[in-house]
C-alpha cells in the first residue's frame, strides 16, 4: 500500500526539500480556514436578539436558522468528503469559503425571513467541506513525527475562531447594525478564500483517475465508512458532541437553577472551560506526538472531566472552586482533541481521509441537533441536575469506545 502522499502525488514532507518550513505553510493555511470556519458557527448567536427583532419572529423561528445549518452538515458532510478525496481538498475548501460568504450575504441583505433560513441552511452546507479538507490535507503532508502538533493547530484556531467572534461581531454591529456584522464575515471568508487561491499552491493535488477507478473507490468508500472501526469512531465523535453541548450550552442556566450561582460567575467559569480547553489543545498535540498510547490520553481526560461534571450536577461550590474545577476540566478536555483525531487517523487509508473525518464528523452535527432540544427540555421541566446526568453518561461511553477499540496491526506507512 502507497503513502498517503505518494497517492496525492507529493512526496513525504520529511523528505522534501523545505521539510518543516512547508509544514509551518500548509498548517497555516489550513488554521486560517477553520478560524473562519468557526467564525461562521458563532456568528449569530452574539446578536440574536437583534436579528429576532429584525424579522419580529420568536426566539425559536430564529433557532431554526441553526437547525437548518446542522441539517444541512450532517445530510452532506460524507458526500462533501467523497468529493476532497476525488477532486481535491483545495478546490473544495476554496469552493467552501466562497459558497459560505454569499449564504451570509443573502442571509444579510434580502428582507425575509425565510430567506434568512435558507442563507443559513446554504451555510451549513459550505460547513460540509472543513472537515474532510482539512484533515484530508493535513494528513497526507505534514511529517508523522509533526502530525499531533499539526492536529492541535487546526483545532486551536478553531477555538480562537469561536472565541473572538463575539466580540467581533457585536463591535462591527454597533457601528453598522447586525447586517454590517454579517457582511464584515463575508469578506472575512471570501479574504480566506482568495489566500487559498494565491498560497493554496502548497497544498495536495488529486491523483487522476479513470472513470472505472472512481467507481471502484466509491464502493470501496462505502464498505470502509460502514466497517466497525468507523462506525466506532462516529459514535465516539456523537458523545463528544452530546457531552460538550450540555457544558458549554447549559452551564449558566443550569447552576442558577441548582444553586442560585449568579450568571456573572458561571460565565467567567465557562470562559476559563473555553480558554483552558483552546490550551488543552495545544498540549495535547504535544502529548500525541510523543505517544501512540492515544486511547490512554483520552481515558485520563474523560475521567477527569467527568468528575468536573459530577461535581457540578451534585455539589454547591463557591465561586472561585467552580471556576478553578470548570478551568481544569477544560483544559483536560482540549488535551483529549489530538488524540481523538490520531485515533481516526490510525484507522484510515491512505486516499481515504476526506471521506473518513467527514463520515465521522457528522456526529458532532448529530450530537448539535440532539443536544440542544434534549437539554433544553430538561431545563423546561425542571430537572437541571439530569442534563449533568446525562453528559456524565455520554463522557463514560466515550471513554469505553476509545479504550475499547482495536488496535491498528503494525505501524501503517502513512503514520512513519
Amino acid at each position: 500500500m502507497s503513502s498517503t502522499s505518494e497517492s496525492l502525488g507529493l512526496a513525504s514532507s520529511a523528505q522534501a526539500p523545505e521539510g518543516w518550513r512547508r509544514d509551518a505553510r500548509v498548517v497555516s493555511l489550513i488554521a486560517a480556514v477553520h478560524f473562519v470556519s468557526h467564525v461562521h458557527i458563532m456568528l449569530l448567536p452574539p446578536i440574536f436578539g437583534q436579528v429576532r427583532e429584525a424579522f419580529g419572529v420568536s426566539y425559536t423561528d430564529i433557532a431554526l436558522a441553526l437547525t437548518a445549518f446542522n441539517v444541512a452538515s450532517a445530510l452532506l458532510q460524507t458526500p462533501a468528503g467523497f468529493l476532497v478525496d476525488r477532486i481535491g481538498p483545495r478546490v473544495m475548501l476554496t469552493c467552501g469559503l466562497l459558497v459560505g460568504a454569499m449564504a451570509i450575504t443573502i442571509a444579510a441583505l434580502l428582507p425575509h425571513y425565510w430567506a434568512f433560513i435558507i442563507g443559513y441552511g446554504l451555510l451549513g452546507v459550505a460547513n460540509t467541506v472543513y472537515h474532510p479538507a482539512d484533515y484530508s490535507i493535513l494528513s497526507a503532508t505534514i511529517d508523522g513525527r509533526r502530525i499531533g502538533k499539526a492536529f492541535s493547530i487546526h483545532t486551536f484556531a478553531g477555538y480562537a475562531g469561536g472565541g473572538v467572534t463575539p466580540a467581533f461581531v457585536i463591535g462591527c454591529a454597533a457601528i453598522w447594525g447586525w447586517q454590517g456584522a454579517f457582511l464584515a464575515a463575508a469578506v472575512l471568508s471570501f479574504a480566506a478564500a482568495m489566500l487559498l487561491v494565491v498560497a493554496g499552491h502548497v497544498l495536495p493535488k488529486p491523483p487522476r483517475k479513470a472513470a472505472a477507478a472512481v467507481r471502484d473507490d466509491q464502493k470501496v468508500g462505502l464498505d470502509l465508512l460502514l466497517s466497525a472501526p468507523i462506525l466506532r469512531n462516529l459514535f465516539f465523535f456523537l458523545c463528544l458532541a452530546m457531552a460538550n453541548g450540555g457544558i458549554q450550552t447549559y452551564t449558566v442556566v443550569s447552576q442558577q437553577a441548582l444553586y442560585g450561582t449568579p450568571a456573572a460567575i458561571s460565565n467567567v467559569a465557562l470562559s476559563g472551560f473555553l480558554l483552558m480547553s483552546a490550551l488543552g489543545v495545544l498540549l495535547g498535540g504535544v502529548i500525541a506526538d510523543r505517544t501512540p498510547h492515544h486511547e490512554r490520553v483520552a481515558a485520563v481526560g474523560f475521567a477527569c472531566t467527568s468528575t468536573m461534571a459530577i461535581l457540578m450536577g451534585w455539589t454547591a461550590m463557591p465561586g472561585f472552586v467552580l471556576i478553578l474545577v470548570m478551568s481544569v476540566g477544560g483544559l483536560l478536555n482540549g488535551m483529549i482533541q489530538p488524540s481523538r483525531d490520531m485515533m481516526v487517523r490510525a484507522v484510515t487509508p491512505p486516499g481515504s481521509f476526506g471521506k473518513v473525518f467527514g463520515f465521522v464528523s457528522t456526529g458532532f452535527n448529530l450530537g448539535g441537533m440532539i443536544a440542544p432540544l434534549t437539554y433544553g427540555w430538561l431545563m423546561d421541566h425542571g430537572q437541571p441536575r439530569m442534563i449533568y446526568a446525562i453528559v456524565v453518561v455520554f463522557i463514560l461511553l466515550a471513554l469505553v469506545t476509545a479504550v475499547t477499540r482495536r488496535k491498528p496491526q503494525g505501524t501503517p506507512p502513512w503514520t512513519r
